[in-house]
């Protein structure tokens, strides 16, 4: 089975499971240029054969990270369901089209955090983001918000997938898919716990 359409199945098995509050919430972990490793909760936004989407700030340090660096990791962990999904590839921004489009579905106060918020930058109080947050209502009353240049989307299109799945005894269920590039085929091979 094709590792994309075996995550779709357990995503949606995690999205019907009442005590897993957000199935959509992944690890991303980057690597910044001194090397040393970041990790954040993302929120997954989309998924297709070309890879998994989300969306943030690209001059945060995520953002800047994966300009210098393109390869990350996520990991969706699911208790309740016994289950990790890592994957390992690279992410690169989603189109000027596709950054909009969603954009547009956000909530106006989350259209109007992005503008407020220099994400990752230090921050003398948080009335100083309260007020350029109020600032930034009062110039977009009455109109849409449009999307800042510095907000987009990156799509990670994964060269590995690992399933893990526990079972007792320590003797968990290892799969790991992998590719040579995008466009070539996927092979899997069961790794010992």
């Amino acid at each position: 089975m094709d590792p994309i359409a075996r995550f779709v199945e357990l995503l949606e098995r995690a999205k019907k499971t009442p005590a897993i509050a957000e199935p959509t919430g992944m690890t991303l972990s980057t690597v910044g240029v001194d090397g040393r490793p970041s990790s954040r909760i993302v929120l997954l936004k989309g998924i297709d054969a070309r890879g998994l989407v989300f969306y943030t700030n690209t001059r945060s340090r995520k953002g800047r990270e994966i300009a210098a660096q393109p390869g990350v990791s996520l990991i969706f962990w699911w208790p309740q369901l016994e289950s990790q999904i890592r994957f390992e590839g690279n992410a690169v921004r989603v189109t000027e089209a596709e950054a909009d489009a969603y954009f547009a579905t956000r909530p106006r106060l989350s259209q109007l955090g992005a503008w407020a918020s220099d994400q990752s930058a230090p921050l003398r109080s948080r009335e100083e983001l309260e007020e350029r947050f109020a600032e930034l209502d009062r110039k977009y009353a009455g109109k849409p918000v449009p999307r800042p240049s510095h907000w987009s989307g990156y799509r990670v299109t994964p060269l590995a997938v690992e399933f893990w799945r526990n079972r007792s005894g320590r003797l968990h269920e290892r799969d790991l898919y992998t590719r040579a590039s995008a466009d070539a085929p996927w092979t899997m091979t069961l790794l010992n716990p």
